[in-house]
């Protein structure tokens, strides 16, 4: 127990008595106390206040006072949220003052009894440490001045503040000893040379040795500072050393690679110190050296660099990563970097990827390139020219495939070699088509199934399971270009995908995607150090230097960041204003939709069931019950059907989706138009497969299993019109097809990712189309579809911002939040 009776703390002596019984059971206990001034008391309090709660706090309350002292004044507007909660987190035995009661006297029940208000304390104790220190309140203060002749030791002179007059300590002494002498003993604790002035009989200087000086630059000053004494350097003594790496003129060759040096520039009022005077720098060995006639303070930090100049070398693309960000990494530090001239002209040129010059439409390109895509092509051509990879991420639905094959017959005069295309099984019939149709010249192979030709020319296609097989055959293969397209396959950098496709050397890397960060930062790491490598340093240096400051919401660290990453990486959306124009309207709306009977009762039995099971688990076991909830709910959100595995089941009124859907469905087949129906469960489609097909209606059904040539055989039907729904498995149906016969989108269940389901509604929401696009969101109310639907929205967000953070995942959810989360609402 520790309480404050202004202007002193009260210690207790010891655990003794006197006890009084108030009333049954209760008892009261009033132990010898010792009474200590402020002043006395701040020493220990700041350097060993124990564990104790009370002396805890109040230690707390005077770095706060020590911190409103060195400003010059008491607590401003500023101040107040944090003095709200000092208050709120006083314990009550820090304001426990003495009963009033006369000695040999016994108190009543509730007699002198009195525990004053917390802020009221507080402030009175704030003041009893200005006045303490300063002996005349925050209008008076001690500072120390430092004094320096040439070639003598340094002196700190003590000065009392009073208003806006200063003098020195000897000019007003004794009148302001108490306030002098409180502050010189709380200074010998920071810094304890200063104590050496209370073995004078006017502690009015100190003489330091260089040692002592050093100390004071060197952190003694800012430690002096924080317990209100300020340090005032000389004006004549120049404290305007400062250092900066810099990048060494150089060749810069992205492609043959070799390393660029790095150093520390010293400069003196921005003007670099010339070798002699680094020479000079590094051979002092005091904290003070005559440069350009002048005497200049060194701290530690700026010796050691003018001794050890030099800093590890960079790699080409590190020095051009430095010139972009601005900051080079030295230690656990970024510091400022300087780049000479021809690095800072090439960092001015990529700053924009937009403006990147003009390249005309290659020969042999039969399409008429609109404008946005003439930029990307100049843009890609820039970067792959330099040596550097580059990520194309426009919307799906742009034409990126159309850009890229712009690039490669770019690139046909360097004879470079063919062109690597790797990409998702789905794709290798769109890419086949479209090369045959805008590059009619040029020869295509499918590296796939039994057929395994590398030719030394043209395009070559592959998926990425066969590259995983065929790495090695790959990789001796010279290639003028690897294009990786729905490159978010390789954002996991340790999977086998990732691992094998950075072994395939290419004069060019190019990634293609239309969502470059769907969760995290690190996602988009991985696409740009396989399209770049070393552009982001080491993932784990990713995180330390980028990532980690990011997420907690370092605005300047997310600026850098973008200036680093934007060159090499173009990201352009439908909604731009010089693309918008060109596309059709696209409509989105959510449907909500009320449970049967029978999905109610089943939804509530088994967030009963499964509560209680999670609610008794833990680890692994807890993490497997939540996915196990959360999908069975879906399900009987869907239909009671899929949830319990019935095989020959009754469809019709058992599910408030599947009414609607029909409903939908109806007016789109009546109306002349088409629609795409998502869930991410096959064999719920495969149940809309069966109810349509009872229904008369004609479907066509894609999935995971379905062989290629059969993929392109039903997408080709659908776009003929054969058939009026087209039933897709999410996962295997959400990229690499163009399904522009639909003019609508029934997203019949909802995915955890809203840029997956972005990327399937772009099926039909893309270059060709030349309808609106309608979509509908089948949402079931009052469930756990309901607040997921809030979570995606939230989390759409995500891959617009470079400061972003992810989301918590729903298996680490409290029991409370989770039951919350999935808990069935009663609905009109």
């Amino acid at each position: 127990m520790l309480p404050f009776d202004p202007p002193h703390l009260l210690f207790p002596d010891s655990d003794g008595v006197p006890t009084w019984c108030l009333a049954d059971g209760v008892t009261l206990t009033r132990p010898p106390l010792r009474r200590v001034g402020v002043a006395e008391a701040l020493p220990g309090l700041l350097t060993a206040p124990g564990t104790d709660p009370s002396a805890l706090f109040w230690a707390e309350a005077a770095a706060f006072a020590l911190h409103l002292l060195a400003r010059g004044g008491r607590p401003g507007p500023a101040d107040e949220a944090h003095l709200a909660a000092l208050a709120a987190a006083m314990p009550a035995t820090a304001r426990s003052l003495p009963l009033t009661v006369p000695d040999g006297a016994r108190p009543g029940p509730a007699e002198g009894l009195r525990l004053p208000a917390a802020r009221d304390l507080l402030a009175a104790f704030l003041d009893a440490v200005t006045d303490a220190l300063t002996g005349r309140g925050a209008r008076s203060r001690v500072s120390l001045r430092i004094e320096h002749r040439d070639g003598a030791d340094f002196k700190a002179v003590v000065q009392i503040h009073d208003g806006a007059l200063v003098q020195d300590l000897a000019a007003v002494w004794p009148r302001e000893r108490d306030a002098a002498v409180a502050a010189l003993r709380l200074a010998a604790q920071v810094y304890p040379p200063a104590g050496r002035t209370l073995d004078l009989a006017v502690p009015d200087e100190v003489y330091l040795t260089d040692k002592e000086a050093a100390a004071l630059l060197n952190g003694g000053a800012a430690a002096l500072a924080a317990a209100g004494v300020a340090v005032h350097w000389p004006k004549d003594l120049s404290r305007e050393v400062t250092s900066r790496a810099a990048v060494r003129p150089g060749p810069l060759d992205f492609t043959a690679g070799g390393t660029v040096r790095l150093g520390w520039r010293l400069a003196i009022g921005g003007v670099p110190l010339t070798d002699a005077e680094l020479d000079a720098l590094a051979q002092a060995h005091r904290p003070v050296v005559r440069l350009r006639d002048q005497w200049v303070l060194l701290d530690a930090e700026t010796l050691d660099r003018a001794r050890r100049p030099e800093l590890d070398p960079l790699t080409p693309v590190g020095a051009l990563a430095a010139a972009l960000a601005g900051t080079v990494r030295a230690g656990e530090a970024d510091v400022p970097v300087d780049v000479e001239a021809g690095l800072a002209e090439l960092r001015d040129r990529l700053a924009d990827p937009e403006r990147s010059g003009e390249v005309p439409p290659p020969p042999g390109l039969t399409a008429t390139l609109r404008d946005y895509q003439l930029r990307g092509l100049a843009w890609l051509a820039r970067m792959t020219d330099l040596g550097l990879g580059a990520c194309l991420a426009d919307d799906m639905g742009l034409g990126k495939t159309l850009t890229l094959i712009a690039l490669h017959l770019h690139r046909l005069p360097e004879d470079a070699g063919p062109t690597l295309v790797v990409c998702p099984a789905s794709l290798l019939g769109t890419w086949e088509r479209e090369i045959r149709r805008f590059a009619p010249g040029q020869d295509v192979t499918r590296f796939h199934g039994t057929r395994r030709d590398l030719p030394g020319h043209g395009f070559v296609l592959t998926t990425y399971a066969t590259m995983r097989l065929d790495a090695d055959v790959l990789a001796a293969h010279r290639w003028g270009m690897v294009v990786a397209d729905e490159a978010q396959a390789v954002k996991n950098r340790l999977s086998g995908t990732a691992r094998e496709l950075r072994r395939i050397p290419a004069a060019a890397r190019v990634a293609l995607t239309g969502t470059p960060v769907e969760n995290n930062l690190g996602e988009l790491w991985a696409v740009l150090d396989w399209t770049t490598p070393g552009l982001l340093g080491t993932l784990s240096g990713f995180r330390t230097r980028w990532a980690r400051p990011i997420e907690a919401g370092d605005e300047e660290t997310a600026r850098r960041f973008a200036a680093l990453f934007r060159p090499f990486l173009l990201r352009r959306r439908k909604d731009d204003p010089g693309i918008a124009p060109e596309l059709p309207a696209k409509i989105e709306s959510d449907a909500p939709v009320t449970l049967t009977a029978e999905q109610a009762s089943l939804y509530a039995a088994t967030v009963a069931e499964m509560m209680a099971a999670i609610r008794a688990s833990d680890g692994m076991e807890r993490r497997g019950a939540i996915v196990k909830l959360l999908t069975g709910l879906k399900q009987i959100c869907n239909h009671p059907a899929q949830y319990l595995r019935e095989h020959e089941p009754v469809l019709t009124g058992r599910s408030g989706k599947l009414d609607l859907l029909d409903d939908l469905v109806d007016q789109i087949v009546e109306g002349g138009g088409a629609v795409l129906v998502f869930t991410q469960y096959v064999a719920m489609a495969r149940l809309l497969e069966t109810h349509l097909a009872g229904r008369g209606v004609p479907t066509l059904f894609l999935h995971g299993g379905t062989p290629v040539a059969e993929r392109e055989r039903l997408v080709e039907r659908f776009q003929e019109g054969r058939a009026p729904v087209f039933l897709l498995s999410l996962k295997a149906a959400g990229t690499g097809l163009t399904l522009t016969r639909a003019d609508h989108v029934i997203h019949y269940d909802r995915w955890w990712n809203p840029a997956v389901e972005d990327q399937a509604t772009d099926r039909a929401h893309r270059i060709g189309q030349t309808r609106p696009v309608q979509v509908h969101r089948l949402i079931a109310e009052g469930t756990v579809e309901d607040r997921i639907a809030a979570l995606l929205t939230a989390k759409r967000g995500l891959a617009d911002r470079v400061l972003t953070s992810g989301e918590t995942a729903l298996t680490e959810l409290s029991d409370d939040d989770l039951a919350a989360l999935v808990a069935l609402e009663d609905t009109p």
